[in-house]
């Protein structure tokens, strides 16, 4: 049987990646993943090795390339990212903020640029933003700010001459709290009817991938779950 497309995974061995991999390969796409550990239940893995930025990006352009072999992506979402606090004053403040650079920024701007590649025209890019960095963040300025770069990011992309694919639509989503195992164990008196689900961001991702009720392209996109139901919010 033909694939229904091709889609590539970034942070595909996380909570929400994991998840992602599973719904899309449920779907009859090629699955590709990129973590640090690999995804046996992607059709292809690239484990990231590399220490700097330039290192991360050449092992996984290529080895992406040599996989494809000339075929492109439907869709590139990057789930990537982690969580650290932390305000100035904090002893770990510039590791905290040296990490979410890492986790967030730098998986995004590789992925950027996998795009600029590898997308079909009319593809989708997805980048993992926060809703709470599109204002302050004393208590954890290491993450809001490397959120904030991931939107400025996508709203560049959106632009213009970005170097992506012609149609090319580049979105980021904003959730709050993500119903992950972790979220459980370390936040397990919270308000759970107010996390997003798992099933949710890659259902949703896949009616985008199928370019059905995409937002505008460069749109933030919020997800305010409420009572177990969840509503998408543009900005």
């Amino acid at each position: 049987m033909a694939v229904q497309g091709r889609i590539l995974v970034y942070g595909g061995k996380g909570a929400l990646g994991s998840t992602c991999v599973s719904y899309f390969k449920s779907k009859n796409f090629w699955v590709g993943s990129v973590d640090r550990i690999n995804n046996d239940d992607a059709h292809f893995n690239v484990q990231v090795t590399g220490s700097t930025l330039h290192e991360q990006n050449e092992e996984i352009a290529k080895k992406l390339s040599e996989s494809l072999a000339g075929n492109k992506l439907d869709a590139i979402l990057c789930v990537a990212g982690g969580w650290a606090g932390g305000n100035a004053d904090s002893k770990d403040f510039l590791k905290s903020a040296d990490d979410m650079w890492k986790q967030s920024v730098w998986s995004s701007v590789i992925a950027s640029s996998l795009a600029a590649k590898h997308l079909k025209e009319g593809g989708l890019l997805t980048l993992p933003g926060a809703a709470p960095a599109t204002d302050g963040t004393p208590g954890m300025i290491g993450y809001g700010m490397a959120k904030a770069a991931v939107h400025q990011l996508t709203k560049s992309l959106a632009g213009d001459k970005s170097g992506l694919p012609s149609r090319a639509v580049a979105l980021a989503t904003l959730p709050v709290v993500l119903d992950t195992p972790n979220n459980r164990k370390w936040m397990a008196k919270a308000d759970q009817t107010t996390w997003t689900s798992m099933d949710f961001v890659s259902e949703l991702f896949y009616k985008w991938c199928m370019d059905k009720e995409r937002p505008a392209n460069g749109s933030l996109v919020k997800m305010v779950t409420k009572d177990g139901k969840t509503d998408l919010v543009l900005c």
